[in-house]
């Protein structure tokens, strides 16, 4: 039997180095001219039949087993964030004001190398394997949709059809050595939400000559509050948080508008309706109670993020035999992060799962996002090793 963890080390060299590369060259979603540039290239000297520009910027490569089959994508993200990098590292970024925060890079390069040990075993495969190399999954970026929904309107999951999907994240929530594959939901469905109160303004001495959206939009505030403490039950889960608020251009003026933004994450379909629902009457029923208008949109940025469980169940069977050593976590582990590879396995079944990444004593331990975050390059390994047998094990 093939020892794929063994091959993913033997590989390490050339999947650090493409990380490191990616890392000091990062680039934002829908601008990975760069990055996609090396992924085509490193597919089309394995032999990997290349497509470009599906998604505007993603790269799709094609392998063929020398079986019949069904056929398996496998999707990695490319995007980086728009930060400055703190980490002090000899390959930070050299791109200012960007930066890889949150492991992409190190999906980029896992990509690669699986696609390198896939390519030596192509003759045991019985079907086909896609390698997507998704943009903008950090968002739309300018588009009217982000990096997973263009490349399906581009036709990723035809010519010839995706039956399964397998993806993944570093995550530096846990620890190197832990691995969780789990069924059922693991990342919350995500909507956007932008308001704007609209009153009467007027000078901040004399109040009531004014409709103060200020005070409407405190109370909205407040009491969309009570939608997961007396709307949502308490066993189930949701998260409603503003985070934008603006309005106003002097300590002595009551202004005439107010806007905020925010979001909301729910796990359940049905709980994500119900909560939905009751923010947009509590948004305009305070609204007119207090005597002004409202300007709402409630967008959703993707569905929750489900694991089929015929697909997970082999998942985690690959696991425990590839990485005996590691900490294998099947239990349900839900962040109430969002991630738009939902919206593919919405159509398709699949199995997204973590790979554990921080490790304290080397301070590579600061949380995705942060402008420090960086991680151990030893969970390139298995992730590589973990992805690679998986899909052989689906594909047999």
């Amino acid at each position: 039997m093939t020892d794929f963890l063994h091959e993913a080390k033997s590989l390490f060299p050339y999947t650090q180095t493409l990380r490191r590369d990616f890392h000091m060259h990062p680039e934002l979603g829908f601008n990975e001219i760069r990055t996609g540039g090396i992924v085509a290239k490193e597919l089309e000297t394995l032999g990997i039949e290349v497509t470009k520009g599906i998604g505007k910027t993603g790269v799709v490569g094609l392998l063929e087993g020398a079986k019949p089959g069904p056929t398996l994508l496998l999707r990695f993200d490319m995007d980086a964030l728009p930060m400055t990098e703190d980490t002090g590292a000899e390959y930070a970024s050299q791109n200012q004001g960007v930066m890889h925060a949150c492991g992409h890079d190190g999906h980029t390069a896992i990509g690669l190398t699986v696609a390198k040990i896939l390519n030596a075993h192509k003759n045991e495969l019985a079907g086909s394997i896609k390698f997507c190399f998704q943009p903008s999954e950090e968002g739309t970026n300018g588009e009217e949709v982000g990096g997973a929904e263009l490349m399906m309107k581009d036709g990723v999951l035809e010519g010839p059809k995706v039956d399964m999907t397998l993806s993944m994240h570093l995550w530096n929530e846990k620890p190197l050595g832990w691995v969780h594959v789990a069924r059922g939901p693991v990342m919350a469905g995500a909507e956007e939400f932008k308001i704007k109160i609209i009153g009467k303004g007027g000078h901040g001495a004399v109040p009531h000559a004014t409709i103060d959206p200020v005070v409407c939009a405190a109370q909205i505030i407040s009491t969309a509050q009570t939608i997961v403490s007396r709307n949502v039950a308490p066993l189930e889960t949701a998260v409603v948080s503003f985070t934008i608020i603006n309005g106003g251009t002097a300590f002595n003026i009551i202004p005439q508008e107010v806007s905020m933004e925010g979001t909301i994450r729910t796990f359940d379909p049905q709980v994500r309706t119900k909560v939905v629902k009751r923010f947009e009457e509590i948004v305009k029923g305070v609204a007119s109670a207090m005597g002004c208008q409202v300007e709402m949109k409630v967008k959703q940025l993707t569905p929750a993020l489900i694991n089929a469980e015929q697909v997970t169940a082999k998942v985690q069977e690959t696991a425990r035999r590839v990485l005996p050593q590691a900490d294998h976590d099947n239990t349900p582990y839900l962040t109430m992060g969002a991630e738009d590879m939902a919206f593919i396995q919405e159509k398709v079944k699949g199995c997204y799962f973590f790979v554990g990444s921080n490790n304290k004593e080397k301070h590579l331990d600061y949380g995705h996002h942060h402008p420090r975050f960086d991680f151990d390059e030893q969970a390139l390994i298995n992730g590589a090793a973990l992805m690679s047998a998986a899909a052989m094990d689906i594909l047999k």
